[in-house]
């Protein structure tokens, strides 16, 4: 009786684990460091060593979300949909938040009095400082090529063109297919409107070749660093990838930079989560 009880026991905590994990999308991928693969990407040929890091194979659901902060800033709700419209400092103060729920050491020093001499962005009004511990074991956002190398495929790259297929429609969820009908023709601000587009439960379309989903489209993804190129200079904009509903299939290409104030949001912005390995 007593070998039957422990059985049934076992049983009920495997069906209750195993449930509470996909639910959760709680699991991280280890992406294994070296160069870039895929000659498609910005850093191919580059002789930049990336180390290996854990990357959320999702998007940071609204449950997540809710979980840490208490609250949901999202506009289409849905607990395995992402959690949408937050700034570059609330998903610095969530990573933080999260770390010491589960008793991992903050990755982020947030100094929200002392404003960052490094911000010159004139729409930004928080301007909060923000350095890391770089050897910290809590969650952060992936640098900005940290995560090209993981929707590139990493060492495992086929060289696709997207995160995971040279078809955007394969992997994608963006402003031609994230609402009522397949939109045609050129982009058009008032057809994304008349057509509803929301974003998508996660993990619908196919992965990448390292078991990824959603680095091209659904939301836009915050990386951790300041935009600069020939015309910008750092300190204006922070960096986000992978493109998101409502835009052009061009912005879910593993190659594109796309820049935001820090403080700006929208319902096509998220983020995804790293920790270092």
């Amino acid at each position: 009786m007593k070998k039957l009880t422990i059985l049934l026991v076992m049983s009920l905590i495997t069906i209750m684990t195993n449930g509470c994990s996909k639910e959760a999308y709680a699991h991280f991928v280890l992406v294994k460091g070296g160069t870039f693969k895929n000659i498609k990407s910005n850093y191919y040929n580059s002789t930049q060593q990336i180390k290996d890091f854990y990357m959320g194979a999702y998007e940071v659901t609204q449950k997540e979300w809710q979980e840490v902060m208490g609250n949901n800033p999202s506009q289409f709700v849905g607990d395995d949909l992402p959690v949408e419209t937050v700034s570059w400092y609330d998903c610095i103060e969530y990573c933080n938040k999260r770390s010491m729920k589960e008793g991992l050491t903050p990755y982020y020093n947030i100094e929200k009095n002392i404003i960052d001499p490094h911000n010159i962005c004139t729409y930004d009004a928080q301007k909060w400082t923000v350095s890391i511990n770089q050897d910290a074991d809590g969650y952060r956002l992936p640098t900005e090529i940290e995560w090209e190398y993981a929707a590139s495929g990493g060492q495992k790259s086929k060289d696709t063109l997207y995160s995971g297929s040279d078809k955007v429609d394969d992997v994608a969820w963006y402003w031609r297919n994230a609402g009522d009908e397949y939109l045609k023709g050129q982009w058009d601000w008032i057809s994304i409107e008349n057509n509803h587009n929301i974003t998508q439960k996660l993990g619908q379309k196919n992965a990448n070749e390292l078991g990824i989903y959603d680095m091209s489209g659904n939301v836009r993804e915050w990386c951790w660093d300041w935009y600069q190129d020939e015309v910008f200079e750092s300190g204006f904009y922070r960096v986000w990838r992978g493109g998101g509903l409502i835009g052009d299939g061009s912005c879910c290409q593993i190659t594109y930079r796309g820049k935001f104030e820090p403080n700006g949001i929208g319902y096509d912005q998220g983020f995804r989560i790293c920790r270092n390995a």
